[in-house]
């Protein structure tokens, strides 16, 4: 199981990775939305906004379900997606990333992914 440290840098990860999209395909795909994270096995839930310029820095969460776009992931599984070792499509197929959102939202963040 991974820890704290090691999902914080996961996340981190992903963000710098939505940084490098194309900043004209940000801003025609995002529109802006609060974002949480929960990780069940640690008991933590991590929150964000994600904005056309990308993604705020993630700060522990108190509430993940007042987010407009919810994701549930084993810390193990954030990891791994953070590396590229486990790809969203898959962990979503599989049942281990849980996306709550709306339909429009699922489509532009696919768009951006």
């Amino acid at each position: 199981m991974a820890n704290e440290e090691e999902c914080r840098a996961a996340l981190d990860k992903i963000a710098e990775r939505l940084a490098e999209v194309d900043a004209d395909k940000l801003a025609r795909h995002v529109v802006e939305r609060t974002i949480s994270c929960r990780v069940p096995d640690l008991g933590l839930a991590f929150a964000t906004r994600l904005h056309e310029g990308g993604l705020d820095p993630f700060q522990r969460a108190e509430n993940p379900k007042s987010a407009q776009v919810r994701l549930t992931v084993s810390s193990d599984d954030l990891v791994a997606l953070a590396h590229d070792e486990l790809s969203p499509a898959k962990a979503w197929a599989a049942g281990r990333l849980k996306v709550e959102a709306s339909f429009l939202d699922l489509i532009r963040l696919r768009k951006v992914l």
